[in-house]
């Protein structure tokens, strides 16, 4: 499929060593940020000043601040917390404005999050497979058999062809499996699935000026295609690439294109 573009006319862009781009990873089991990004992060910092967090409820932020009290229930507060962090993190570094690339129900819902709460803040967004704005899994994934082979399972469903990852797969396999079972990492990611309807409202899309690409793999095994469209189509400023042979790990199964795809929008 083709890009598909909803822009009227998309505010200009920068990038460059000098600009800041903020990588927000996916939301699966026992991840973390730095794994999450290894097959790219390289290219990028070529290219940008790259931050890589942690966000809440994974890696070193499972027991940390609201993560951690019990206090977060369902995808939307949880979204809305990791914003608040990305923003406490710009403030740290004196970033008046960055750009975004958010990976999925977790880093991607939290840049939609962002993006609504702070607009001002960021200049350009990369959303990735969906960016949780799909239903919900119908099960949790992993914590119901929280084996080796589970988690091997779990990861196998993130890229088109596992035989082209294998290697890959079987060590992220057992560094996630341990990230996955430290304490208090179960509870927090079930909360993050909860069904909450009382919970935060949902960003409204159609209020969303910044520029934003959404990214999808054509052989997406956890969200379909469609997931993407709808986003895309729902923001004033959206583009859809559909990226042919990539499943939901796009950075890992098409890394050059996917670089290449990021860097072009970024700058352009």
């Amino acid at each position: 499929m083709s890009a598909v573009s909803n822009e009227a006319a998309l505010p200009s862009a920068s990038a460059g060593r000098d600009s800041a781009l903020v990588l927000l990873h996916g939301g699966g089991p026992g991840v973390d940020a730095m794994s999450n990004w290894a097959t790219v992060y390289t290219r990028f910092s070529a290219t940008f000043r790259c931050f890589a967090p942690d966000l809440l409820g994974f890696g070193t932020q499972i027991t940390v601040g609201e993560a951690g009290d019990g206090g977060l229930h369902g995808p939307r507060a949880w979204a809305r917390a990791r914003a608040r962090q990305i923003l406490h993190l710009l403030d740290r570094h004196g970033l008046e404005r960055v750009h975004l690339l958010g990976n999925s129900a977790a880093g991607g819902a939290a840049a939609l999050a962002l993006l609504a709460e702070a607009p001002d803040r960021i200049e350009r967004a990369v959303l990735m497979g969906g960016a949780g704005t799909g239903p919900l899994p119908p099960v949790v994934p992993f914590y119901d058999q929280p084996t080796r082979k589970s988690m091997r399972a779990t990861l196998g469903r993130l890229v088109a062809d596992e035989k082209a990852h294998s290697d890959l797969l079987e060590s992220l396999s057992r560094l996630r499996l341990e990230q996955a079972l430290r304490p208090g990492a179960e509870a927090a990611f079930r909360s993050m699935f909860t069904d909450v309807p009382d919970g935060p409202p949902p960003v409204d899309l159609s209020t969303v000026r910044t520029p934003v690409l959404a990214l999808h793999g054509a052989c997406d095994r956890v969200a379909s295609v469609e997931v993407s469209e709808r986003l895309a189509a729902a923001l004033p400023y959206g583009r859809l690439k559909v990226v042919s042979g990539a499943g939901h790990w796009i950075h890992v199964d098409r890394p050059e294109e996917f670089c290449t795809l990021v860097e072009e929008f970024l700058s352009s």
